[in-house]
């Protein structure tokens, strides 16, 4: 996805408009849904015009005082500041629509808060008049977006004498007070007794009535009622598929909103039982918190999961900032590439405004592999998800005498006859759903009080085991097809295990056997070694910044989290056994919760880096943290597992700005997608690697790097800190100064330098920076680095059909450098013709998914297939899927972006390239471009100068020059950079003829 730039009017008090956070405003209003003019199809967008919102504008205006809080304040949207500005801002939007010759009614939500803007439904030329306005800055079609505890409290170290809750709090009834937590996700099963009203009277009232401005929406189906504990309900479903089963309400259908509303804040010790049988009592992380529910997901039969759009969530995070919320939990998809969408921006500026932001990393680990962390963004919390030590320990036993050992819960069965899915599949059924155990596609006649072994994957893990059961079958096997997979003790519908791919492989040989019997015993409740990263767990380096910001942040309990859901859509449970990082990231807001209602003026940033800094990277055996690959990095799990107790008295911490963030976006070339150019010009520009950040990342270090930081004295004593330095290896890295005496409050300044010593080029290699007093702090910040021989633009763009562009280099090395180049070549274009869209993507071709088939032959200097939003009406999206040519599995690459500027990149081999039309108006032709880039060069292209000197560090330019082109054609090029003996890096040129 890359999002157009555009010129346009900004009035000269601007600063941070450009972050306007999607949100809904003090109270998005949704607008009356008149009709549009004609009976041209219609799509919902967003549309941000120029001014700051409620939590941004500093003033500036004449007759409108400044409304952004002061540091370590709360936005008040409901001041009557705020309420005049907001006027002004719907007056803005209301111009913006009749300018473009649209009915103001048509509005869908009027956001002001951390969003300035609307939404509406409007036809794609309607929406092409409000783009051209110079009073709008973006336009965007509203994306579907989908979801991405009982021992977690004791393994947190929460209870106990020495524990958070009575160490900080003096007890679990008081954990948490004062505090608004707020939940974006499906909804809240509010009769759940993890969220029964608190005992009265209590003694944060008077706190929560100040600051909670919000409302309870009790809603049309299935109402429900709010109380001391969840004081706010509300629900967006402008663009919302709704089905039958679900609730025109607040009220929770799937389940994921209840279980993350529960894990941050649900009530202390609530028993708990899962099909029937007691698993113990659960709490919240802050259990002495309110909730506030902001539902925006909702349920998805055919896909088993729950999504929203995205007008429907900057509504929602509008709205609860204009309410009171304190901290808001996302356990919910986002990009991994841009930092500028409207939810991400919405984020910005809720942060801006004084709320903190946990999100969750991502589920795409085990499929993506590195580069698969979403929420880029610095001013929120992204969260990693890994095990607990809950006992969940099984044995799977033979009938040759081998054993191998997995997970689950509940009682042992067999010895009974084993049978592999594969063959116990009825007549007819398709044998790819019969390998996974679908429900419906096994033969009682062969499964019936037998042992059956599945493949994981396609559909949720436990109907596998429902379709064993209605098979008749009495016990399961889950198998791992790839070592990156987590383990996940679920309560099944019959004794079950869950073992890895390499036991997998070996049973299902065994299965293939002359009579095979199994046994699987009961679980043991033996503590067992944790954390481990789960294998589901997106990690880095973050595409966002090209690695120079290390994502996720932290880690925390995400798998096999037990905590209230809606029985709807969990067999009738009150409480389930959910994994994912949809599960580790409330236990970060419910930390937040306990960290705010000790310390109220704490901004997001400094809980944010208590959090970090004081966190572990070893396990409760004292060794490191692993993964499927041994040793976990700060790639999986970014500063470590959080330790609560710790980020209490943290010392110091790294504290930055929306102004900072701002020029952080602009130094990654993201922020100039969504603005004039000028404004990256007024309001700077960083290193993304100097950012104050609690970790340190520079993902293409030339040899050496210099990177400033500044540590802020919280605490109410001086302190004399001494730096402790754990070099990555390959690598020198140097502290000046040394020591440091932090005065309470006082601010200090501080320079880490990164040399490298041996490091090989483009591999990363990690350590670690400790400042520590004689107080007990040890304030600790991950360092993570990957040594460039060659620090160059990843890609170049240029246009016309001749023409030339000069791209900045550094190099990591002395001596020579080089420059060939391969290219250019133009694009073969597919038209692909759709019959419309569908939200639903298949490998199979259709009216909505189309199939190109690319071939690279090996030696080629690049190969690429593309779409864009210039060849398309505004408001369509496509995503692309790469597979194998002739295979429907093993996805090697993805991209599915908003929009249609979607791209690929491709090595050598044969491809099927899946075009898949997520939204449009209606029917339409879609180019398909598709470049084999061979490592000759074409004749229309020269780089100058062809040899130049290298040195450490070393600046450069390359200047690219085209001739020959064809109009209106694109072409591809590389640069390819050497050292005189070989290659060291290369940059694509992208030019339209």
């Amino acid at each position: 996805m890359r999002l157009n730039r555009r010129a346009g009017r900004r009035p000269a008090s601007m600063v941070l408009a450009v972050v306007a956070t999607a949100a809904l405003a003090a109270s998005a209003t949704a607008g009356a849904q008149a009709a549009p003019p004609s009976s041209e199809a219609t799509a919902l967008y967003l549309v941000q015009t120029v001014s700051d919102p409620v939590a941004t504008y500093s003033g500036g205006v004449s007759g409108y005082a400044a409304t952004r809080p002061a540091a370590g304040e709360r936005v008040d949207a409901h001041s009557s500041a705020s309420q005049r500005w907001r006027d002004r801002l719907r007056g803005e939007h209301d111009a913006a629509l009749r300018g473009a010759r649209v009915d103001t009614r048509r509005k869908s939500y009027d956001y002001g808060v951390t969003f300035n803007g609307f939404s509406a439904r409007l036809t794609a030329a309607e929406a092409a008049r409000l783009r051209a306005d110079g009073g709008v800055l973006r336009v965007w079609k509203s994306e579907q977006l989908t979801a991405d505890t009982i021992t977690t409290r004791d393994f947190l170290g929460l209870t106990g004498t020495g524990g958070v809750w009575n160490k900080q709090f003096a007890g679990d009834a008081h954990a948490g007070e004062g505090v608004i937590v707020g939940i974006i996700d499906s909804g809240i099963w509010v009769e759940n007794p993890s969220f029964a009203a608190l005992p009265t009277p209590r003694p944060d009232q008077r706190t929560i009535n100040k600051k909670w401005k919000g409302t309870c929406d009790v809603g049309v189906e299935q109402p429900v009622s709010c109380n001391n504990k969840v004081i706010g309900a509300r629900y967006f479903h402008d663009d919302a598929n709704v089905n039958e089963a679900e609730f025109l309400s607040p009220r929770d259908y799937n389940g994921h909103g209840s279980h993350t509303a529960s894990t941050t804040a649900g009530n202390f010790g609530v028993p708990a039982s899962i099909n029937g049988g007691s698993v113990g009592t659960v709490s919240g992380v802050a259990p002495a918190a309110r909730i506030a529910a902001y539902k925006v997901l909702w349920h998805n039969p055919a896909a088993g999961n729950s999504s929203g759009g995205t007008a429907d969530i900057v509504a929602a995070i509008d709205a609860a900032v204009a309410d009171g919320v304190d901290v808001i939990n996302y356990s919910i998809s986002g990009s991994r590439q841009y930092v500028v969408d409207p939810a991400e921006i919405a984020f910005l500026n809720a942060a801006a405004a004084g709320v903190f932001v946990a999100a969750s990393a991502g589920n795409s680990g085990d499929q993506l592999g590195a580069g698969s962390v979403a929420h880029n963004s610095p001013w929120l919390t992204t969260v990693a998800a890994s095990t607990h030590d809950r006992g969940n320990t099984k044995t799977l036993t033979l009938g040759d005498g081998s054993t191998y050992t997995g997970v689950g819960v509940g009682p042992a069965v067999g010895p009974a006859t084993l049978i592999d899915s594969t063959v116990a599949g009825l007549a007819g059924a398709d044998q790819a759903l019969v390998n996974l155990c679908y429900i419906g596609t096994l033969d009682p006649a062969k499964v019936a009080g037998k042992i059956v072994l599945c493949d994981r994957g396609g559909n949720a893990r436990v109907d596998k085991s429902k379709a064993v059961a209605d098979a008749g079958g009495i016990g399961m096997i889950q198998a791992n097809t790839s070592s990156a997979q987590s383990l996940n003790a679920d309560f099944h519908s019959v004794p079950s295990v869950h073992l890895d791919a390499t036991a997998g492989a070996a049973v299902t040989a065994y299965a293939a056997t002359a009579n095979p019997t199994a046994a699987i015993s009961a679980v043991s409740a033996d503590p067992v070694r944790a954390p481990v990263m789960a294998g589901f767990s997106s990690y880095g380096p973050a595409l966002a910044g090209n690695g120079d910001l290390l994502k996720p942040d932290i880690t925390g309990p995400g798998v096999d989290v037990i905590a209230a859901v809606a029985p709807p859509n969990n067999g009738g449970n009150n409480f389930n056994s959910l994994s994912g990082t949809s599960m580790s990231s409330p236990h970060i807001a419910g930390l937040a919760a306990l960290l705010k209602s000790k310390n109220p003026k704490w901004s997001p940033m400094w809980i944010k880096s208590a959090l970090m800094t004081t966190a572990t990277t070893k396990d409760n055996t004292g060794q490191p943290i692993q993964w499927s690959q041994g040793d976990a990095t700060p790639l999986n799990y970014g500063s470590g597992h959080v330790v609560p107790g710790s980020a209490f008295d943290p010392g110091l911490v790294y504290d930055s700005t929306p102004e900072q963030w701002l020029q952080y976006a602009c130094g990654i070339g993201q922020l100039q997608l969504i603005t004039e150019e000028s404004f990256c010009q007024s309001v700077g520009s960083i290193d993304p690697s100097d950012l104050n950040y609690p970790s340190i990342a520079v993902g293409d270090l030339p040899g050496v790097q210099t990177v400033t930081r500044r540590v802020t004295n919280i605490s109410k004593n001086s302190s004399v800190y001494a730096a402790q330095v754990t070099a990555p290896a390959g690598f020198k890295v140097t502290v000046s100064p040394k020591t440091m005496t932090v005065p309470p409050g006082a601010t200090k300044s501080f320079k880490v330098t990164v040399t490298r010593t041996t490091a090989t080029a483009g591999t990363w290699a990690f350590g670690s920076l400790s400042w520590s007093d004689l107080r007990g702090h040890k304030v600790t910040s991950p360092i993570a680095v990957r040594y460039a021989a060659l620090a160059a633009p990843v890609e170049a763009t240029g246009s016309g059909t001749s023409g030339s562009v000069a791209l900045p280099v550094r190099t990591g090395y002395a001596g020579t450098l080089t420059t060939a180049v391969s290219g250019l070549t133009a694009a073969e274009v597919s038209g692909l013709a759709f019959d419309g869209p569908s939200s639903t993507f298949t490998p199979v071709v259709s009216g909505s998914t189309k199939k190109v088939t690319v071939t690279v032959p090996a030696g080629t200097a690049l190969a690429r297939f593309s779409t864009f939003d210039a060849d398309v009406p505004m408001g369509t999206d496509v995503d692309l899927h790469v597979f194998p040519a002739g295979m429907t599995t093993g996805e090697v690459a993805t991209s599915d972006g908003g929009t249609a500027q979607e791209s690929v990149t491709l090595g050598a081999g044969s491809y099927d390239v899946y075009v898949h039309l997520f939204a449009s108006s209606g029917a339409l032709t879609v180019p398909g471009h598709a470049w084999v880039v061979p490592s000759a060069a074409a004749g229309n292209l020269t780089a100058t100068p062809a040899t130049q000197p290298a040195s450490v560090n070393g600046a450069a330019t390359v200047t690219a020059t085209w001739s020959g082109l064809t109009a209106g054609v694109r072409y591809l090029g590389v640069l390819t950079f050497g050292d005189g003996t070989s290659a060291v890096g290369r940059s694509v040129l992208a030019i339209t003829g």
